[in-house]
């Protein structure tokens, strides 16, 4: 670093607002670029689900404590979880991995091991990749394509102020156990959702509630507010607090009719419970409501790849 300069920290929403700045791109050919869980491409008249994403050693795994196989596993899982926030049915799968010079032959076959556990259990085949070396840590990026289940895809950006919003599972402190390695991603119910329920926005649990649904709530343009009481946390969380904002879960955020979320709550027709946390609301940003009536500012406070 020369003298006299800082290094300002990059904070990652930022980043990828930049980016989406720069697009150019044909509506046509690409309804949904940058910004959502998956890029949505038009390929022989179809819509196509794209999405990419990166599992790094010291970020989202440690590979030491955690062995190759799981960091494959999460690695393809990861991705998958980006295809069931889009209420999506995946296709196919590519991956590339950067191995730290040393691993093992069989340290390389259990990472593709977990790659494909993950994916074999969503009929997506591994297509194709690259394998390199490099001096650093391990690092697995997975590309997955796949088709909307129901015709369309459910996007962040369609939630109405009266909606409800609900989330599968219970929330925080996956970090504390292997639930963050081992994690199914919710793409049977995601699928089984978008058919019998109407959807308006979705997004998956990844960076936290608080952080994720901001940005569900900054795409759609509405504000929300959430019952501090309703928030279903796991027993691994130390308190609401890290239900709110450990991240990730990889559990789904959604917003639908009011009348509809009745219906579902009562009803539970999925093999993972799904509770109301709170409701759209119009205006913008995020309130806590708190039992005596209390009201505050919930913060996008949450998991931040880069700072």
């Amino acid at each position: 670093m020369s003298a006299g300069r800082v290094r300002v920290g990059m904070r990652e929403a930022e980043f990828i607002d930049w980016i989406r700045r720069q697009a150019e791109l044909d509506p046509q050919a690409v309804p949904v670029g940058p910004g959502d869980d998956c890029a949505v491409v038009v390929l022989g008249g179809e819509k196509v689900l794209v999405t990419t994403d990166q599992a790094l050693d010291g970020v989202h795994f440690i590979l030491s404590a955690c062995g190759p196989e799981a960091a494959g596993q999460k690695a393809m899982a990861r991705s998958l979880s980006d295809i069931a926030a889009m209420a999506g049915v995946p296709l196919a799968a590519v991956a590339t991995v950067a191995l730290p010079k040393g691993l093992s032959r069989e340290d390389g076959e259990a990472i593709y091991r977990g790659l494909r556990r993950a994916a074999d259990e969503f009929r997506c085949p591994v297509v194709g990749g690259d394998v390199g070396t490099w001096q650093g840590a391990l690092a697995i990026g997975v590309t997955v394509f796949g088709r909307p289940a129901g015709g369309d895809a459910v996007l962040r950006s369609g939630a109405k102020a009266g909606d409800a919003i609900c989330v599968t599972g219970r929330l925080g402190g996956a970090w504390r156990t292997r639930r963050h390695l081992e994690f199914t991603p919710r793409i049977n119910e995601a699928i089984a959702l978008a058919a019998s329920c109407e959807l308006h926005a979705m997004i998956d649990l990844s960076d936290g509630p608080a952080t994720d649904l901001h940005h569900l709530c900054r795409e759609s343009g509405v504000g929300a507010e959430v019952l501090a009481a309703a928030v279903p946390v796991h027993p691994d969380a130390a308190d609401l607090a890290g239900a709110l904002s450990d991240g990730e879960d990889y559990e789904l955020l959604f917003a639908l009719p009011a009348a509809q979320a009745e219906v579902l709550i009562r009803q539970q027709p999925l093999r993972v419970a799904v509770t109301r946390i709170g409701t759209v609301v119009a205006g913008e940003g995020v309130t806590l409501v708190h039992p005596d009536g209390r009201r505050e500012a919930l913060p996008a406070s949450g998991w931040e790849h880069s700072t």
